[in-house]
C-alpha cells in the first residue's frame, strides 16, 4: 500500500493557489502606493523670495504672471557658509525656486555666485553644451544631460550664474525664462 497515491482534489488546487496568491497580494498591498496618497506639498515662496532679495549680493530672479495651475514646490535661499538643504556649508549664495507645471513636470530657476563650474554641473546634471537660446535681450547657453532628459538654460555675468532647468523642451524653458524678473 505504500505506492498508492490519492487523487488531487479541487480543494488541493485552491490551497495551492492561496499559498501563491496571498504573499503576492500582501507584497502588492505594502509596496505599491497610490499617487493620491502623497499629494505634492505646495510651498509659499514669496517670503523666501523677499528674504533672498534683501540679502543677495545679486539681482534675484522670480517669475511673474505664471498661470495659476503652476505650483511652487521648492523655494530656498542659502547664504555663503550657511547650511544648504543637504546640511553642508554652502560655497555660494544660492537661490532656488521650483515649480510643477500643469503636467506635473518640474521646472526651476537656480542662481549662485561662486564656484560656477561646479554649480552648473550640479544643477544641469553635468549637461553638455547644446547651442544657445535668446530670451529678451539675453543669450543663454543651452545644456542637455547625457540621457537627453534634462535641459537647461545658463546665463552668466560677473555677479551671478542663473540657470533655468527642467525635463522639458528648450521652448518651454525659454517661455519660463521670459517670465523671470528681478523685482
Amino acid at each position: 500500500m505504500a505506492g498508492v497515491k490519492r487523487a488531487s482534489s479541487a480543494g488541493d488546487m485552491v490551497r495551492s493557489l492561496a499559498v501563491i496568491l496571498i504573499p503576492l497580494l500582501l507584497i502588492t498591498l505594502f509596496f505599491t502606493r497610490n499617487p493620491g496618497d502623497h499629494p505634492v506639498e505646495v510651498v509659499d515662496w514669496q517670503p523666501v523670495l523677499a528674504q533672498a532679495r534683501d540679502e543677495a549680493p545679486y539681482p534675484v530672479l522670480a517669475p511673474v504672471n505664471l498661470p495659476p495651475d503652476w505650483r511652487a514646490v521648492r523655494a530656498s535661499w542659502t547664504r555663503t557658509g550657511a547650511a544648504d538643504p543637504a546640511g553642508n556649508p554652502s560655497p555660494r549664495n544660492r537661490w532656488q525656486l521650483g515649480f510643477l507645471d500643469p503636467q506635473d513636470v518640474y521646472v526651476g530657476v537656480y542662481q549662485g555666485d561662486a564656484q560656477v563650474e561646479a554649480f552648473v554641473a550640479e544643477v544641469t546634471r553635468k549637461g553638455a553644451l547644446d547651442g544657445t537660446s535668446t530670451v529678451g535681450d539675453d543669450t543663454w547657453a543651452r545644456r542637455v544631460s547625457s540621457d537627453d532628459r534634462t535641459r537647461a538654460l545658463v546665463l552668466q555675468n560677473s555677479k551671478v550664474t542663473s540657470i533655468v532647468v527642467g525635463d522639458v523642451s528648450y521652448a518651454a524653458l525659454e517661455a519660463f525664462a521670459a517670465t523671470l524678473r528681478t523685482g
